[in-house]
């Protein structure tokens, strides 16, 4: 009876070793699989987060794109000026619209005036944008 205790013993005992080493086993194979649960989910927040800076940044460049065509336009705008009565009226005698002005046409218009008064009236044109 006492082999039989002292046997009984000793598998409990070796069944108590596999029983802690297979504990320690699953607690480090626990920790890793956290960890690299840990990974995964940081690089799906990542990929979210990428995804929403990309969107933004779209979103940025096209307002950007929209605030540099209206700018420009303003500055168009802004530097166009009146033309004179007696240029305007000048132009008209010849057939010359409001609108851009072809230099073809300009030249044939002009061509009765002096050197002087050519480059001034052309540089009027220039300042008011009118010049095609």
């Amino acid at each position: 009876m006492e082999t039989e205790q002292k046997d009984i013993a000793a598998r409990l005992e070796a069944a108590t070793t596999l029983l802690e080493r297979t504990l320690n086993w699953l607690d480090e194979r626990q920790g890793t699989l956290s960890g690299e649960v840990e990974r995964i989910s940081a690089t799906v927040e990542q990929s979210r987060r990428e995804v929403e800076l990309a969107e933004k940044l779209a979103v940025t460049e096209r307002e950007l794109g929209e605030l540099k065509a209206s700018a420009a336009a303003t500055v168009v705008t802004s530097m166009r000026r009146t033309l004179p009565a007696v240029t305007s009226e000048m132009l008209a005698k010849h057939g010359i619209a409001d609108g851009p002005v072809d230099v073809r046409a300009l030249d044939a218009a002009l061509s009765g005036l002096s050197l002087e008064q050519r480059i001034a009236v052309k540089t009027q044109l220039l300042r008011a944008g009118a010049i095609a």
